[in-house]
């Protein structure tokens, strides 16, 4: 169970960032674009982009993941996932971001620029990119540093991974 909602959960990981990156490259090609068809064009496949793949795509990380929480409760407990909580919170925040800025540009409310864009894009990658390294390296974990000085292999530590590969 743990194996297949950790696949779930990478998959809307997976279709929230990469369309969140994709949507900030789209609205920085849409800040500079002179023709009013192709504005409307862009401003709509920002829209479905984000209403039909990005939002969707964190629903169901969240929902997954609070389902792993209730599977493996102690995890909680670790200080990578704490931090990787804060960082998904940081996610939300940009995705809200870039929606709300889209829609008000959309609807020619503000002036979004091609920087703005581009800073949005860099701050959902380097956020990622730490969320990954989290996950994958858990560098707060006793558990860890206390296999790391005997030499031992870092498997030993309590994750979503280790409880679905005793199951």
């Amino acid at each position: 169970m743990i194996a297949w909602t950790l696949v779930f959960h990478l998959v809307g990981m997976v279709f929230w960032v990469g369309t969140l990156l994709v949507v900030t490259q789209i609205l920085a090609i849409h800040t500079e674009e002179p023709s009013p068809e192709t504005r409307d064009t862009l401003g709509r496949l920002e829209s479905r982009l984000l209403r039909g793949l990005a939002h969707p795509g964190a629903a169901l990380m969240v929902v997954t993941g609070l389902l792993l929480l209730y599977l493996a409760p102690n995890c909680l407990r670790q200080h990578w996932l704490q931090a990787k909580l804060v960082l998904v919170a940081t996610l939300v925040v940009l995705d809200l971001r870039l929606t709300f800025r889209a829609k008000a540009f959309q609807k020619g409310h503000v002036e979004v620029s091609r920087r703005e864009c581009m800073y949005l894009h860099g701050a959902i990658s380097f956020v990622f990119l730490v969320v990954l390294i989290l996950v994958l390296i858990r560098p707060f974990s006793t558990v860890h540093r206390l296999a790391e000085s005997r030499g031992k292999s870092r498997s030993t530590g309590t994750s979503y991974v280790s409880v679905a590969e005793s199951r």
